[in-house]
């Protein structure tokens, strides 16, 4: 029995992580890791690949490695043990109710609840984020604008850019209801939307509002960053009704 969980641990540390751009930095890699854990391609007590290994396959430095572990353990989804490596650490009890959920809720439905939480999240951020957090939201937000004709692309790296957001926050709750949220992304009815919806026109406008919303909570601007978030979910919730009835 522990031989077969050897080699099915030796074939999840191989298979798919080999697959994603090399090179990438710590938020592209956190989020891969991520996906990997709560997607179910590491289940609760897996031991994940040495930090030498992570770094050989993202092609990047241990020193970014260690910072993306730092992380996830901070999400809570792995464990360090010192000695022994690091070990996913995931309570999947309430992940059935969750899927139901999704299945559930319409994209209509999702920018509603966004707007009941993001600007209060975007709030957050300006007051907590650190200098470090605000820097990487611009570098995600630079990997998000080079999406313009590319939809699936756009929509990977703005889940990510908005669930960054919620990091910033400092709120764990928000950053888990942010996550729960963004599950709805998987939904048939979103991925028929977002096909009518994202031209590569409709893509500028939307990373323009991305830029301002970005800049002015570089400047600690509290009230223009909830306005900007505002705007871009409004916008997003025109574009859905539109979409809609076309």
């Amino acid at each position: 029995m522990e031989e077969a969980r050897r080699s099915a641990e030796e074939i999840r540390s191989t298979a798919g992580l080999g697959l994603v751009e090399r090179g990438r930095h710590v938020g592209h890699i956190t989020a891969h890791l991520r996906e990997a854990i709560l997607s179910g391609f590491y289940v609760n007590g897996d031991r994940l690949p040495a930090e030498r290994e992570l770094a050989q396959q993202f092609d990047t430095a241990r020193s970014t490695v260690r910072k993306v572990l730092f992380n996830l353990e901070a999400d809570g989804l792995i464990e360090r043990r010192v000695g022994s490596g690091t070990f996913v650490k995931r309570d999947d009890m309430s992940i059935g109710d969750t899927h139901d959920i999704v299945r559930r809720v319409s994209p209509l439905e999702l920018i509603e609840a966004r707007l009941a939480i993001e600007p209060h999240m975007t709030r957050l951020a300006v007051l907590n984020a650190t200098a470090q957090e605000i820097a990487m939201l611009g570098s995600i937000l630079d990997d998000l604008e080079g999406c313009r004709t590319d939809k699936e692309a756009f929509s990977r790296h703005d889940g990510i850019f908005h669930e960054w957001l919620a990091r910033s926050s400092r709120n764990p709750l928000l950053l888990h209801l942010y996550r729960q949220l963004n599950a709805v992304r998987g939904h048939d009815q979103w991925d028929a939307m977002k096909n009518k919806i994202l031209t590569p026109g409709e893509i500028d406008g939307y990373n323009r509002q991305h830029r301002a919303l970005y800049e002015a909570i570089g400047r600690r601007d509290t009230a223009s960053a909830v306005k900007h978030i505002t705007d871009h979910l409004e916008k997003a919730r025109r574009d859905l009704m539109g979409a809609g009835g076309s």
